[in-house]
């Protein structure tokens, strides 16, 4: 919730939309960096809240999994609107980064996830929305796969999901994210962490 306080007085708070998720105007002032306050400010705010996001991580064969999903705003930005993309999802309520990361592992993959090590938070659009993901790479065993790496289709029917899972050699999708190939700021980040810490991360997770 917004409050004004010593540095931001909030003037007013508007609520022009309710769907699946609010938009909020607000009115604020903000102290600047040299102690004085600012004119008034109007920004959007699109109350997204608590998200987590995992990078699944096989470290006997030494592959991660991504999905491959249709996103509206990519096509409105002028990108291909088919993402791979790490599986996500928004906490239902007080439920924990953990148990979010778990169950759209199982939703969106099929897979279940064994350790987990949290990797961080990034707040996705700070220019506008307050959706705070917490990121984790997840300990998995990858299935047998086609030559292409196609582990299934998965996604919830009651939400029209559209989900193609593919399991990829850890190095060549560090390459990808390093040569700037996955748009996605979720799987990027998590790929080129995975690029500083794998050998670390084999290594913990191949320990009995």
């Amino acid at each position: 919730m917004l409050v004004s306080s010593d540095d931001i007085r909030i003037d007013s708070i508007e609520v022009p939309w309710r769907g699946r998720f609010t938009l909020e105007v607000v009115r604020f002032r903000q102290r600047r960096f040299d102690g004085s306050f600012s004119g008034e400010r109007i920004w959007e705010l699109w109350r997204r809240g608590a998200a987590a996001a995992v990078l699944p991580y096989d470290p006997v064969s030494d592959q991660v999994v991504v999905i491959e999903q249709f996103r509206l705003p990519a096509l409105a930005a002028g990108l291909d609107p088919v993402m791979v993309e790490l599986c996500a999802g928004l906490a239902d309520g007080a439920e924990s980064a953990e148990t979010v990361a778990r169950r759209e592992a199982v939703e969106e993959m099929g897979l279940e996830l064994g350790r987990l090590e949290r990797i961080g938070n990034f707040l996705l659009t700070p220019g506008g929305s307050d959706e705070n993901c917490t990121l984790f790479a997840g300990e998995v065993r990858v299935p047998e796969t086609s030559a292409d790496g196609l582990l299934g289709h998965f996604g919830l029917a009651s939400e029209h999901e559209d989900i193609r899972v593919r399991a990829l050699p850890a190095p060549l999708a560090i390459e990808r994210a390093i040569e700037g190939a996955y748009p996605n700021s979720v799987c990027a980040i998590g790929l080129l962490w995975l690029a500083a810490r794998r050998d670390w991360l084999r290594a913990k997770w191949r320990t009995a």
